[in-house]
């Protein structure tokens, strides 16, 4: 084995415009060309970032022929800082031979990446055979791979880091073998599935393996879930040994920039989409092109979340749908559904495109709960396409739980909508809108239309019950339902009142509107 240290400093680092967001790169770190038929060699790199460094860090590893295995650890220094202020923060990942730029939304210019673990782990090895969860196998091709550091928060004393690259030489191994689950489950028609379609597992920062988020979709009574890793797809080709008639296992990504996060939900299999941007770069909507062109769905997530670099910044223009409700209830929660609704009012006015309503439950470990929250959605058959056309279009309502149900309807005369639809009327024609609820004891009903709440209602402690409204199209552009648990004394509380805290209690059912009168475009 043979080992060499370098140490770079400020002028060792160029400019690179490679990449969307901020980035530098490192002189190349390079290995001998002359190869060993085995064994082993390595390299470490040490270096200094100030606060205020770029978005990423890339650092060049010439990689001669006859490597089978290329394995990377790092480390960096986390000093001790005062209450509110940042610590040290970063990120790992690797690109190979092929490049590090961001790939064109048609696919005209590939990158080389590899995978991707976040700050989840300090070590990863990537070989023909099998790689570190987060990465992808495939064959260590000769040429210029880049690993990539993501500072995303350095402490004033700045951010001290080590990489070391181990080289194994000798024969490739077997091709790995990806096991993708099918897109759809034969034999099932048009009804209501259940859903999370946002879950983490140890293939980016989650805890739990997939077999244990496959067994917690089952105990939630889910009839599907998507697997949402962040920043890569390399869960993708393991998922197939645990779906099965009884689960529908859909491939996607948490697509974390620092700007925010959005799902990309219904990418075929193997599929990733980049993240290295931020809103001022401008290529998003190229991402959601790129996302929509595969057949996915956009979707932000938890846009409210107070992290650094998770509240959403880029806008509603392109997404398909909003993640407002994220997890066990929170304010966060009750600050996106405003901005939600608020968004409903501005479509009804403009006559335009509306933005539907999903939550997830974002589970990464225990104790989250898997379906706490989770979708509801109306599908015409049980097939990833026919999931995502129905979250697109609105088909669909979010349960605290599977005991939770729902129906909820607008009908004049004869004519029925659901949640989702239309309902065409004449502006004065009355208009009869009806909630069966189930699954909430004490719960809290409520109507909201543009002008806010109508109605609300308290249910019976068995949890079962139906609220009636009588409106009409000129009064109420849209309705939707809410279902709350009683506040914590116990309290119905209510949703016209003023406090210094929630008036509510936190959130059993939320329902996309039904829309009365006039259609707008979509």
């Amino acid at each position: 084995m043979t080992v060499a240290d370098l140490s770079v400093s400020r002028r060792a680092v160029l400019a690179s415009g490679a990449v969307g967001a901020a980035a530098i790169t490192l002189a190349p770190m390079s290995f001998a060309e002359a190869q060993p038929k085995s064994g082993t060699a390595t390299k470490t790199i040490t270096g200094h970032l100030e606060p205020g460094a770029a978005d990423f860090v890339y650092l060049p590893v010439r990689v001669p022929r006859g490597v089978t295995q290329i394995a990377v650890s790092y480390s960096y220094s986390k000093p001790s800082v005062p209450p509110g202020a940042l610590s040290n923060s970063c990120d790992i990942g690797i690109f190979d031979q092929r490049g590090i730029e961001l790939a064109d939304h048609d696919g005209g210019r590939r990158t080389g990446f590899r995978g991707w673990s976040g700050g989840f782990r300090t070590e990863f090895a990537i070989s023909n055979s099998s790689a570190t969860p987060g990465y992808l196998p495939g064959p260590v091709e000769g040429g210029t791979w880049h690993v990539v550091l993501g500072p995303y928060q350095v402490a004033e004393q700045g951010l001290d880091y080590s990489v070391r690259v181990t080289l194994t030489y000798g024969p490739r191994g077997p091709a790995f073998l990806a096991d993708y689950p099918p897109q759809q489950i034969a034999g099932r028609g048009a009804e209501w599935y259940r859903g999370d379609c946002h879950l983490h597992t140890v293939y980016s920062d989650g805890k739990r393996t997939p077999d244990q988020v496959a067994a917690g979709a089952r105990a939630a009574k889910l009839d599907f879930m998507v697997t949402t890793d962040h920043n890569t797809s390399a869960s993708h080709a393991v998922w197939g040994q645990y779906a099965a008639d009884d689960l529908l296992i859909v491939t996607g990504e948490e697509v974390t920039t620092r700007n925010g996060h959005y799902l990309a939900l219904g990418l075929p299999p193997g599929q990733w989409i980049d993240w290295r941007y931020r809103a001022r770069d401008g290529v998003y909507d190229d991402f959601v092109r790129q996302i929509h062109d595969m057949g996915g769905i956009a979707v932000p997530a938890h846009p409210y979340c107070p992290y650094v670099a998770c509240r959403w910044k880029f806008g509603y223009d392109g997404a398909d749908a909003v993640e407002v409700w994220n997890g066990p209830w929170t304010v966060d929660d009750e600050s996106a559904v405003d901005t939600w609704d608020s968004m409903l009012v501005a479509a009804a006015r403009e006559h335009g495109r509306w933005l539907p309503a999903m939550g997830n439950s974002d589970a990464h470990s225990e104790p989250q709960v898997i379906g706490l929250p989770h979708n509801v959605v109306h599908a015409d058959r049980l097939a990833h396409d026919a999931l995502v056309a129905g979250i697109r279009a609105g088909r669909n309502w979010i349960a605290e739980s599977a005991a939770v149900s729902l129906a909820f309807t607008a009908s004049v005369g004869s004519r029925t909508a659901q949640i989702g639809d239309r309902l065409r009327a004449a502006p004065e024609q009355p208009v009869r809108v009806r909630a069966d609820v189930g699954g909430v004891p004490n719960g809290v009903v409520r109507f909201i239309t543009d002008e806010g709440q109508t109605v609300q209602s308290s249910l019976p402690a068995t949890g079962n019950g139906s609220v009636e409204w009588t409106t009409t199209p000129s009064l109420a552009a849209y309705v939707r339902v809410e279902v709350r648990h009683p506040r914590p004394d116990g309290t119905a509380g209510s949703g016209t009142a003023e406090g210094t805290d929630v008036q509510l209690g936190p959130m059993a059912a939320l329902s996309n509107p039904i829309w009365l009168g006039a259609r707008p475009s979509r």
